[in-house]
């Protein structure tokens, strides 16, 4: 099939996918979202070719390394089985012997996995791992849920809590940095469990749990301090409470008056789509003015499953942004996180943050130079719409807050008073700077 191919000098060549035509027993029932951006007409409508009718355009409903995985590993799973998010949360990859069933882990993988203590747990849904490579341990999405040796070497800078948030935590499990928001830690549970997590101190340990009077009290401190007028929640991830649970929380907060927004942060979408059903997605519609943060890492996670579950989202009303974490031989290039965006765009999910990786003890082997965040966003801007390039931001450590980072486009003022600016693509140009009374006269 033909490739429509645009060049930049610095994306380089980008290929448009071609159209995934599963077999017949992989049709949706119905229209779907076709991860590559082709449109998918309504049952019954045929495209048109000079007049002539073509075949329906049919999509894939998964991908094909994770049809491969289930046929190899879960081959007696039933769609109805697979699709069911407690299943996947229940059936999580945890142990070293299923890891070495399902992967050919390297030596420094199974020495690592091997030792009884760890800062992180292991855990890892089906899905997520179909999408796993099994043999090459270099892998983006492997190194990301995978340990290895490098997080056990803590460098200077690094620290457990970098950002300071067990001292600006009034009560458990709430955090109050900014004067007019909190985070709120809902659970310390994750579906599955990212090598590079900030809060890798707590999550998974059992240490924060979702109980209605931990919940109460942080509720009792938001309705007692009525600046605070939007309330993120986060963990832990918040979408794997159950929905009688979720909703319990969200008519709390939605009774407290000066309450005016509440987030959500997860990579439910990512990791775990399935949990984004019908059903999750009419109780969270109820709530607006309800935004959600979405973590997403690299273009193998933009899978027809994860375009449903933001199309189901987005189709709720639900602004959707996303907060990628930038990560050192995984998406450290201008190619690899144009391309993420560029799905993320499709999924109607608007990039908002790159965080610069947190300097978490054991970290090291993540994190990017700031220069070269600089260098992806210089890559981006100009080269690609505005809509595509997120904000890039430090968190500075020790609770001072997410600080902004740009490359300089702002070269100074000439002797004339104009301010000089530099484009995407270098060259210089003149801004009469200022009001006109106070620009000095220009000779001529």
């Amino acid at each position: 099939m033909h490739q429509d191919t645009t060049v930049c000098p610095q994306l380089g060549a980008v290929s448009a996918p071609a159209l995934v035509v599963p077999t017949e027993e992989e049709e949706p029932p119905g229209t779907g979202l076709c991860p590559q951006g082709a449109m998918v007409r309504p049952r019954g409508q045929s495209a048109l070719h000079n007049g002539v009718p073509l075949a329906r355009e049919r999509v894939a409903r998964t991908s094909l390394p994770t049809r491969r995985f289930r046929r190899r590993f879960y081959p007696e799973i039933d769609d109805k089985t697979w699709n069911d998010w407690q299943w996947q949360v229940r059936q999580r990859i945890r142990s070293l012997g299923q890891l070495d069933a399902m992967l050919r882990l390297s030596d420094a993988e199974r020495a690592v996995l091997e030792r009884p203590e760890g800062k992180l747990p292991v855990a890892v849904t089906p899905y997520y791992l179909s999408l796993v490579a099994p043999g090459d341990e270099t892998q983006p999405l492997r190194r990301t849920v995978i340990p290895c040796a490098g997080e056990l070497v803590q460098l200077p800078g690094e620290s457990d809590d970098p950002l300071g948030e067990e001292h600006q935590s009034p009560v458990p499990g709430l955090v109050h940095r900014y004067p007019d928001r909190v985070l709120l830690l809902l659970s310390d549970f994750c579906s599955t469990y990212c090598r590079y997590c900030t809060r890798s101190r707590v999550v998974g340990h059992g240490g924060i749990s979702p109980s209605r009077g931990r919940l109460q009290a942080a509720m009792d401190y938001i309705r007692a301090n009525p600046r605070v007028r939007d309330v993120l929640l986060s963990g832990g991830d918040p979408l794997t409470l159950g929905d009688e649970r979720l909703e319990w929380i969200l008519s709390r907060l939605r009774q407290i008056r000066h309450v005016e927004i509440v987030r959500i942060g997860t990579k439910v979408p990512a990791v775990l789509p399935q949990r984004i059903t019908p059903k999750l997605v009419r109780l969270l519609r109820r709530y607006h003015p309800l935004w959600m943060s979405l973590h997403f890492t690299h273009p193998d996670e933009c899978t027809p499953e994860a375009y449903r579950a933001c199309a189901r989202l987005a189709d709720a009303g639900i602004p959707l942004g996303s907060q990628t974490v930038l990560l050192k031989g995984i998406n450290d290039s201008v190619p690899v996180m144009a391309a993420l965006m560029h799905h993320l765009m499709r999924m109607r999910v608007r990039p908002y943050y790159l965080y610069q990786c947190d300097p978490i003890s054991g970290s090291g082997h993540f994190r990017t130079p700031i220069a070269k965040g600089l260098e992806i966003i210089r890559g981006l801007r100009g080269f690609t719409t505005g809509y595509a390039v997120p904000t890039y931001v430090v968190d500075a450590p020790g609770g001072g807050g997410k600080i902004p980072l740009m490359p300089e486009y702002a070269v100074g003022h000439d002797a004339g008073g104009d301010m000089l600016l530099r484009n995407y693509e270098g060259g210089l140009y003149r801004y009469p700077d200022g009001c006109p009374e106070h620009r000095p006269p220009r000779l001529h």
